[in-house]
């Protein structure tokens, strides 16, 4: 059974519009999954002039209303756009508010068990602070709209996988936030997320926050204090923890399939291996939420939004794994998506 994914538009000032539509011009988009855009119709329209594409656009109000065929675009229309006063690049609270409305119709829809899985496109979190919303970034949106208390991304390129412990934080408010408690439940969301997506016996390596693991306490003491508590701890639980390893080194774990996932102690720790190796390719996908969510490891780009020069296979390689979640979420004995709602309104 192909899933239903629903695909928001993220901010139409960005290069979002323009990826989607690239991605939904390959047929193997098709071929996985039934794909719905949420978003507006008449930036898509724009979006499609720009990028040199003749695709048809097929408005619905039902599902029953889709024909997801390949080369006919289906779109959940929201018209909650003034295309006369909208600018590419630009930062505005109307891109902002419209970003976050496609993101949390598609998350609720999500939960009602309407969709399957949902991709992000990128929204601007200046644009959606203009707008008055507090949030950090799409995660946390739907972390807080799902009532979800543990959850975070993961981020995926090839066969690697890793979790930031802490995310958007100061480095200095980052290494106070290395907690033996918060460190525990990391290494729980990880091992039930890898099973969720059918990895059956995951082995986790957690990285150390200062250089050599501390050296024994020589160069800090989170790791003798906090990490090592929290991987003792998750062995009784007969979780396969390794580590806290080296952060210059750890990555050598899963590059040899050594773990399946590694636990970085904040952003850069894990972003600048992934990038170096992978950038423009990562899928962000968000764990401990009652959904499947993904979505690309790029921002909205706006200094080439509306040129055609984005690139669109970063998108595509996450409708993919979010496909690929939903298929093994449901071999290994996830409740299959039954519609439940006959009406997307």
């Amino acid at each position: 059974m192909k899933p239903k994914i629903a695909i928001t538009m993220g901010d139409a000032a960005g290069i979002g519009p323009e990826i989607i539509l690239k991605s939904l011009n390959n047929e193997y988009i098709y071929k996985i999954c039934k794909p719905v855009v949420f978003g507006d119709l008449k930036v898509l329209e724009k979006a499609m002039k720009i990028v040199n594409l003749s695709n048809r656009f097929n408005v619905i109000k039902d599902l029953g209303d889709c024909r997801f065929s390949y080369g006919t675009v289906d779109v959940l229309n929201f018209n909650n756009l003034d295309i006369n006063n909208f600018n590419y690049g630009i930062e505005s609270s109307m891109c902002g508010k419209a970003a976050v409305e496609y993101t949390m119709r598609a998350a609720r829809m999500c939960q009602d068990k309407i969709m399957d899985a949902m991709v992000s496109a990128p929204l601007n979190k200046k644009s959606m602070q203009m707008a008055n919303y507090k949030y950090s970034g799409q995660t946390q949106i739907i972390g807080e709209l799902t009532d979800s208390k543990n959850y975070s991304v993961m981020l995926i390129s090839q066969n690697i996988r890793a979790i930031m412990l802490t995310d958007h934080l100061a480095l200095i408010d980052a290494c106070k936030a290395v907690k033996k408690n918060k460190v525990y439940k990391m290494i729980k969301l990880a091992n039930t997320s890898l099973k969720m997506i059918g990895v059956s016996n995951p082995i986790i390596a957690v990285s150390a926050l200062n250089p050599h693991s501390s050296e024994m306490g020589l160069f800090g003491k989170e790791e003798i204090k906090e990490i090592t508590p929290a991987i003792y701890k998750a062995k009784k639980e007969k979780i396969d923890v390794i580590g806290p390893i080296p952060a210059d080194s750890v990555f050598m774990k899963a590059r040899d399939q050594l773990c399946d996932v590694i636990i970085y102690m904040f952003h850069d720790q894990a972003n600048i291996t992934l990038k170096t190796l992978s950038f423009g390719k990562i899928v962000v996908l968000q764990i401990g939420v009652p959904i499947i969510r993904t979505t690309v490891g790029h921002g909205t780009a706006f200094d080439i939004a509306g040129k055609n020069m984005a690139k669109e296979e970063n998108l595509t390689e996450a409708i993919r794994v979010a496909s690929e979640c939903f298929s093994k979420n449901r071999q290994i004995g996830g409740k299959e998506s039954l519609i439940k709602k006959s009406s997307l309104n």
